[in-house]
């Protein structure tokens, strides 16, 4: 599905600058993104109380880095979602990220009705729900537009948009990860449709893989400029590749080191006034690590997580949910000041 693109923005003069930091030591680097962060958000970590739901783990594309994905998987009907938000909305979650496989036998339709159903019965819970990819792929399959897609999916109830689906947004990359998914252009046609619409997404990047440190950089400066033209990203969520259980893990391995820390500051500096929220992941990264980027430009630590299976299936040793009494205690014991949010940071 991906083809050549253009997109990345000539950042030439940005771009040498942004390398020079990266060279920086990084005891330097900690310091001045530990400087920006406390400037843009005191010292104040924030986080949200959710619910994941992976609805499905087949899929018709095959990315080289996903461990989640089967053939004959298995798939939640509407009725078993709306349980698993019941349970959610009982343990005073207030947002449902929903996000799954590209099953073969779905289309809009169905994602319009999952959306009418939690909304009749739970108005109050913000939708957070279907990446890019997965817009793209109902709007194929049901042959419509994007911008008809979205339109429906925002009249019928859906709230934000979570912007993964992103990976590094390189086509060079991507024809190697992931071929069948949509190309950066079109990550950045959804991208860019929603928020002129009024749906609001994160944005992600998932970094520690085949990309040098550059595709890094020029990821984090296109999803600057995309902010610059629409404003429509609430966070930055770096997202460390896992390779456990995946055809890329074969010849990418994590290696421990500074290179989590040095990319999360250079997120923070780089969208410094343009993206305020730099949020790490601690289902992947692990806690004590996590904590440790709270000194390196985060302010965010995601959220509580209840029933995340994608991480798990790529090795992550974590368990799936995280209580708030113990993000409030992590953030604590780094010398922060928890605070809970809402999913646009209220």
């Amino acid at each position: 599905m991906a083809t050549e693109s253009k997109t990345t923005p000539d950042v030439g003069p940005e771009m040498a600058d942004a390398l020079r930091l990266a060279k920086l030591p990084p005891k330097t680097l900690k310091e001045v993104a530990d400087k920006q962060r406390y400037h843009r958000n005191g010292d104040v970590v924030t986080y949200v109380v959710n619910q994941n739901i992976n609805f499905t783990n087949e899929c018709v594309n095959y990315c080289r880095f996903c461990s989640f994905r089967k053939d004959e998987g298995y798939f939640m009907g509407i009725e078993e979602v709306l349980r698993k938000v019941e349970t959610a909305s009982n343990q005073g979650a207030t947002e449902v990220c929903i996000q799954g496989g590209l099953h073969s036998d779905l289309n809009l339709d169905f994602y319009l009705k999952l959306i009418d159903s939690i909304k009749d019965r739970f108005p109050d819970i913000h939708l957070h729900a279907f990446s890019p990819m997965e817009v793209f792929y109902a709007a194929r399959k049901s042959q419509v537009s994007v911008d008809e897609a979205l339109r429906k999916l925002k009249w019928h109830g859906l709230d934000s948009m979570p912007g993964t689906a992103a990976e590094i947004l390189d086509d060079r990359i991507r024809a190697k990860i992931c071929p069948e998914k949509l190309s950066t252009a079109e990550w950045i046609e959804v991208i860019t449709k929603a928020h002129k619409l009024g749906i609001p997404s994160t944005a992600t990047m998932m970094y520690g893989h085949m990309e040098t440190m550059k595709e890094r950089i020029a990821h984090i400066l296109l999803i600057r400029k995309i902010q610059e033209e629409t404003g429509g990203f609430s966070e930055f969520v770096l997202l460390p590749f896992l390779h456990m259980n995946n055809p890329l893990g074969l010849s990418y391995q994590r290696k421990d080191g500074v290179d989590d820390e040095v990319t999360h500051a250079l997120a923070r500096l780089l969208l410094d006034g343009f993206i305020d929220n730099i949020q790490t992941s601690w289902v992947k990264l692990g806690r004590t690590r996590a904590q440790r980027l709270l000194d390196w430009g985060v302010n965010d630590l995601g959220g509580t997580l209840m029933g995340e299976n994608i991480s798990r299936s790529a090795g992550s040793t974590e368990k799936e949910y995280m209580s708030p009494q113990e993000i409030e205690e992590i953030i604590i014991e780094a010398g922060k000041v928890p605070r809970r949010r809402t999913t646009l940071y209220e």
